[in-house]
């Protein structure tokens, strides 16, 4: 039985041909955690993306971009001119065998190739095609090109981070591209469950500036129910009493910073509560919190004076407590919370250790194996991992062009001589 869990793979039997950029690597990634054949589409030369940085060893090369492997493993790559007539006709064939085609071209791009989601579904009818855009298939703004910054912009993202009397701010990593990629990938998936009951393939229209929506879900929250809209606050959080009052969300300690609200609801009460006898137990608990009836605490209708008066030794007691104790206790008193972490202190994490989430992926082209994030999530029945390192430029042209779909090597040559692969 573990043998079988340990080669079974989710989306075994399914193949997907992944034509993306940034905004749609992951949605190919996650598919080929879960065990799909995901086969990287590059133009002739490699793809793009192969020039962004950091590289192994600090060198330049387009075989040793750190993200393009970190995005792109678990997938094959073959190499593909779309533009040229042999280029269309050995896509339409791919096509004809596949599950899932992904992609992030520019509204009507494929159309204008003879290659869109109609002519896709007359090929094959039950495929499931991805398309992931800034602004989807249509709209006011679907003819609008964006990148990561326009992305984080357009959403409303952006005016909701940093400090109040400072420019807005959008995280460094473009992280707009990896929450459109896995959204696009719960569409394919939805999809798919579609295509199993009802044998009908259908296009999914991915619009990333909609995606980041949920990454700030609370704010239009707000103003669908009480006409409020929220501003960025730095440090705190507004909104959640009528008063106008903002209460600290990140907190300084003692190595760092600490996440922790004062609550309201059940949920919050306890971890007040827990709070206040945490700080008892070092005596660095005032009569005021002590004496405080949780059980009665209204978060809706507190005001900015009742909201110091708790935060003031509140803040002085976490600067006396380290991230690793702080998570210690919220974790014993089942206390909402926890450390803000650096990259060291996540690789470093022993919940991760624990779940065996780091992975091992050999490179024979570096001469040495990586670690990387592993699988996203653990199953019963089958595992979720990295199946294979990132494709080498038109690494598997020989194995996908002639092995599974019979050309001959002589066709290949060819092919590569006209700039088809």
């Amino acid at each position: 039985m573990a043998d079988r869990k340990n080669n079974a793979r989710l989306l075994s039997p399914f193949r997907v041909l992944d034509l993306t950029d940034e905004m749609g690597f992951l949605c190919g990634k996650i598919l080929g955690d879960l065990g799909a054949d995901v086969i990287k589409v590059e133009r002739p030369g490699g793809d793009p993306a192969r020039k962004i940085g950091p590289f192994f060893g600090d060198r330049p090369h387009p075989e040793k971009s750190l993200y393009w492997l970190g995005f792109n493993n678990n997938k094959r790559g073959i190499t593909l001119n779309l533009e040229s007539r042999g280029g269309k006709e050995l896509f339409s064939k791919l096509v004809a065998g596949s599950h899932f085609v992904i992609e992030s071209f520019f509204p009507g791009y494929l159309d204008r190739l003879g290659l869109g989601h109609a002519a896709l579904s007359q090929i094959n009818p039950r495929l499931v095609h991805t398309s992931i855009t800034p602004f989807g298939q249509s709209g006011p703004y679907s003819r609008f090109h964006g990148s990561d910054i326009e992305i984080m912009a357009m959403s409303g993202c952006m005016s909701l981070t940093g400090d109040p009397n400072r420019p807005p701010l959008r995280i460094t990593f473009p992280q707009s591209y990896h929450w459109t990629g896995s959204y696009a990938a719960v569409g394919t998936l939805v999809a798919h469950l579609h295509r199993q009951q009802t044998s009908e393939g259908q296009q999914v229209d991915v619009s990333a500036q909609a995606c980041m929506l949920w990454a700030f879900s609370h704010a239009h929250t707000f103003w669908d129910l009480n006409r409020h809209l929220e501003k960025r606050a730095g440090s705190f959080m507004t909104g959640r009493s009528i008063t106008g009052a903002k209460m600290r969300v990140f907190w300084p300690c003692k190595d760092g910073y600490v996440n922790f609200i004062i609550y309201g609801g059940e949920a919050g009460r306890k971890t007040n509560q827990a709070l206040v006898e945490w700080m008892d137990s070092k005596g660095m608990a005032p009569e005021l919190l002590k004496k405080k009836e949780w059980k009665d605490f209204n978060i809706a209708a507190v005001t900015q004076e009742e909201i110091d008066q708790m935060e003031e030794p509140i803040a002085r007691f976490f600067q006396q407590v380290t991230k690793k104790e702080f998570f210690e206790e919220v974790i014993k008193r089942e206390m909402l919370g926890y450390p803000v972490a650096t990259v060291e202190e996540i690789f470093q994490d022993p919940q991760l250790e624990a779940r065996e989430f780091w992975q091992k992926i050999e490179h024979p082209e570096l001469g040495t194996p990586i670690l990387y994030p592993g699988g996203f999530a653990k199953f019963s029945e089958a595992p979720c991992k990295i199946w294979r390192r990132a494709p080498l430029i038109g690494e598997h042209n020989e194995e996908i062009y002639c092995g599974e779909m019979g050309l001959k090597t002589d066709d290949l040559t060819k092919l590569k001589q006209e700039g088809i692969i």
